[in-house]
Formats: structure tokens, C-alpha cells, sequence
């Protein structure tokens, strides 16, 4: 997982850019079904729109904020 500012230029700021490798989002979805009290025991792939999963962006607005081990970024492009 990569964390750093997002390359938009609006008035209120970059906003926060969080890039994840296909494995990341495959672990996401894991914890997400097993957090819903259902448990895959054994190989199984996983697609988001009838593909692979290659990659995955999660892009948090301005006026919201990221923190992630202890550190807080602001989406108008500073670190808190």
C-alpha cells in the first residue's frame, strides 16, 4: 500500500491518493466476507467486473482525511 497526496489542483486542496496491489484488495475482500461471518476454506479467485484483480485506487476528497500508522494526512495536502 502506498499512501501520498493526490495529484488534483482544486481550490481546497490535492486530496489523498491510496494505490493497493491486487493482494491487498484480495485480503480486503477476505476480512470484509469474514467479518460478515462468512469463511472460505480453500483456493478461490476473486474478480471485480468479470476481471482479475490488478490493481486498485482509493482517491479521498479535500475535505476528508486519511491516518494511517499514527501519521494524519489532510486532503487539502498536509500532513497533521
Amino acid at each position: 500500500m502506498e499512501i501520498q497526496f493526490g495529484k488534483g489542483k482544486t481550490k481546497y486542496g490535492k486530496g489523498i491518493q491510496i494505490d493497493l496491489t491486487c493482494e491487498e484488495i484480495a485480503r480486503a475482500i477476505y476480512a470484509y466476507l469474514m467479518s460478515h461471518n462468512v469463511v472460505i476454506n480453500g483456493a478461490a479467485t476473486i474478480r471485480v467486473n468479470d476481471e482479475l484483480i490488478k490493481k486498485g485506487e482509493i482517491y479521498v476528497d479535500p475535505s476528508g482525511r486519511v491516518i494511517a500508522d499514527g501519521i494524519g494526512w489532510s486532503g487539502h495536502g498536509h500532513l497533521e
